[in-house]
């Protein structure tokens, strides 16, 4: 888990960095499908592993083809703005899980 955190994070800055070396556009790949199904996967906590992982992968796609289909609909398609609307989205659903997890967590005790 932890491999795969540091691999998306040097994706994500390579693309950010506009470094050129053969590792950036894999790992900016993986950056592109790791974040938006890891946010997918953490709201989808009541399904089984295998039905989570297959929803979460395909959720990615969607959350990154409709990042590059509204950004070529503007005029404004870039790599960084690619990669920071989809950390943007994707850290956006994170809290959101967050959020409600805790207020179930307090719902809970309260009652």
């Amino acid at each position: 888990m932890g491999a795969a955190v540091a691999v998306a994070a040097v994706g994500a800055l390579l693309a950010l960095g506009d470094r050129h070396t053969p590792l950036r556009g894999p790992f900016t790949l993986f950056f592109l499908l790791a974040a938006p199904a890891t946010a997918i996967g953490a709201a989808l906590r009541g399904l089984d592993p295998l039905a989570r992982a297959v929803v979460s992968v395909a959720g990615a796609l969607a959350v990154d083809l409709l990042v590059a289909q509204g950004m070529l609909a503007v005029h404004r398609w870039s790599v960084r703005g690619g990669v920071v609307a989809v950390t943007v989205l994707s850290s956006l659903v994170l809290l959101l899980v967050l959020v409600r997890h805790r207020r179930g967590r307090t719902a809970r005790r309260r009652a």
